[in-house]
């Protein structure tokens, strides 16, 4: 230890005792460079801003949000859109929702049991479901159909030299049941078409096949073209030409079950209408 402390004193007697013009003395920087413990020298250094230059924060935009603002992705759908066509569009969207509760309630009118909105309201309801909405259910159904009803059909045509024959029945129910036995999405008109073609054939003609309302012309016609149209896809040879059909209902009871007491016959019923002409274009869902 002393003998340190003794290298270092006359190196610091020999700093003391050079001059100012002495050449061998260093320089400011050359001092500051060589002393690790020497700060940094005082004033501003070239470019540097002094504490008045120093921008506030009211200044200028945060970099940040500046670089966040550049990066946001443009507006899509209704808020790209202006104010006047937003406004156009919310109000398109709230006559849709009123049309579409509108129409939810009317169908579940027309379904529920009597009630008094339906005794006071019900032209209304009839004239918004009828014909293109028309239900084939009800709510808590009382006695909900325990029959089964398959539609057949035969028809008369005449050849090519000038004879004429009679084909036997085609059960167009079965055929509808064949084209649904496993498949997963039947179409609306494997299950429906048929079916309801004839419900609305009995529900708009008496016993005796007579229309009792308005629709039961077009209730025939209806029926008609069906099973004209189907006919056509097979039951018809080349060169063979349709002349008239016939309609008739099957309609046979479900079998109870094993453990009921009732009992029902299981022989089967038929109802036949009388010949029916088929006019030029039927089959191209032309009416006479």
């Amino acid at each position: 230890m002393r003998s340190a402390k003794a290298a270092v004193e006359p190196a610091l007697r020999l700093d003391a005792d050079a001059g100012p013009d002495d050449d061998s003395a260093p320089g400011p920087d050359t001092d500051s460079a060589s002393r690790p413990d020497s700060g940094p020298a005082f004033g501003p250094g070239p470019g540097a801003e002094g504490p008045d230059d120093d921008p506030g924060p009211d200044s200028g935009s945060d970099p940040a949000s500046a670089t966040a603002s550049r990066h946001l992705p443009p507006r899509t759908g209704v808020a790209a859109l202006s104010p006047r066509y937003q406004v156009g569009a919310a109000l398109a969207l709230a006559v849709v929702a009123v049309a579409v509760c509108v129409h939810v309630g009317m169908v579940f009118l027309h379904v529920a049991p009597s009630n008094t909105v339906t005794k006071a309201h019900g032209k209304a309801i009839d004239d918004w479901i009828y014909p293109e909405f028309e239900q084939n259910w009800k709510l808590f159904a009382p006695n909900p159909l325990q029959q089964n009803i398959a539609v057949q059909v035969r028809a008369q045509v005449s050849g090519a030299d000038g004879g004429s024959r009679t084909t036997g029945w085609y059960d167009l129910s079965a055929q509808d049941g064949r084209d649904i036995d496993g498949n997963l999405v039947p179409s609306h008109t494997q299950q429906n078409e048929l079916r309801r073609a004839w419900d609305f054939f009995t529900a708009t003609h008496d016993g005796s096949a007579r229309p009792v309302g308005l629709r039961g012309a077009l209730a025939e016609t209806y029926l008609r073209r069906i099973v004209v149209m189907r006919l056509e896809r097979g039951a018809i040879r080349g060169g063979e030409v349709l002349e008239r059909v016939q309609v008739r209902s099957r309609t046979t009871n479900v079998p109870p079950a094993k453990w009921s007491s009732d009992k029902v016959s299981t022989s089967p019923v038929y109802r036949v209408l009388s010949w029916w002409s088929v006019p030029d274009g039927a089959t191209e869902g032309g009416s006479r």
